[in-house]
């Protein structure tokens, strides 16, 4: 139903971000349904409040005044919710968290656990995703918190918080490079064969950043899928070094420690810098800040 509130907030976005397209992106909404939504409004006013433009539309005179008129007291009314919500507290509602892939085997279930353990009725939505995906959901509004490369966030929209480090390793079937050295083994004197990633994933341009150019035989999108192929040997794989030896083990692999090129990665949490967070989403985000801080150092043994 397209109440006065709905028509109005819709309003507001467009006014926003001078798109129909990216407004009905950010309110998860058809772009036929956004357009309908301000034709309605339009009509009830009797004036246009937009007019197009090459790169999308702008306010008219009568929209200036509209959008003059109500930012103010709605924004006064989403902070006085927020308030509400922070004083009083919030036990149930959805959260959402884009992941990337590699995290939800070592980081990931300590923070769930930790947020359902004093939130057992709220809905906590898991996304795994590829970097760029994570960004652009927290970035769009369709995620509340992201854990990611730090290397994929490059925009001013989103607010990073530090989580830890992570190198890299070696997963192979069996030590084809010799008898594995205790200081790791230099890729940079083996001709590689890797089940990888697809093209922009932030760990396949972690790979090639480093001077690395490996004969990827297959891609694959989840790790699980990556081990399995390496189980085959039909090649091997760079992950990090965090993931457990029992998952390993359940595929017959194991982790050689790289000591050349070094391969870091820092991975942070994102929120979305414009808007603000909701109190579960506050309250995930510090689970996953504690998790952090209580990790050891990775092993690569």
């Amino acid at each position: 139903m397209d109440t006065p509130d709905r028509l109005l907030r819709c309003f507001l976005r467009i006014a926003e971000l001078k798109s129909l397209s990216r407004a009905a992106e950010d309110l998860d909404q058809t772009q036929s349904g956004v357009s309908k939504q301000l034709s309605t409004l339009e009509a009830q006013l009797g004036k246009p409040l937009f007019v197009r433009t090459g790169r999308g539309v702008a306010l008219t005179e009568a929209g200036q005044k509209l959008q003059e008129a109500i930012e103010g007291p709605y924004r006064a009314i989403d902070q006085a919710v927020d308030a509400i919500r922070q004083a009083h507290g919030t036990t149930q509602g959805t959260v959402r968290l884009a992941i990337v892939h590699t995290v939800s085997y070592y980081f990931i279930a300590d923070v769930v656990a930790s947020f359902v353990s004093t939130h057992p009725n709220v809905n906590l939505s898991l996304m795994g995703r590829s970097s760029a995906d994570v960004v652009a959901l927290v970035e769009g509004g369709k995620a509340d918190l992201g854990v990611v490369y730090d290397t994929a966030v490059d925009t001013a929209a989103l607010t990073v918080h530090p989580l830890f480090e992570d190198e890299m390793c070696l997963v192979t079937r069996q030590p084809s490079h010799g008898t594995p050295a205790e200081d790791g083994v230099d890729l940079r004197d083996h001709s590689l064969r890797l089940v990888g990633f697809p093209q922009g994933y932030a760990l396949r341009r972690m790979i090639e950043s480093a001077g690395l150019r490996p004969v990827y035989v297959t891609e694959a999108e989840t790790v699980d899928a990556m081990l399995k192929l390496v189980s085959t040997g039909v090649g091997e794989c760079i992950l990090p070094c965090r993931l457990p030896e029992r998952l390993l083990n359940e595929y017959g692999l194991h982790k050689m420690k790289i000591r050349a090129p070094l391969l870091r990665r820092r991975m942070v949490a994102v929120t979305h810098a414009a808007r603000h967070a909701l109190p579960l989403a506050d309250t995930l985000l510090e689970c996953a800040l504690q998790v952090a801080r209580s990790l050891d150092t990775p092993t690569q043994s």
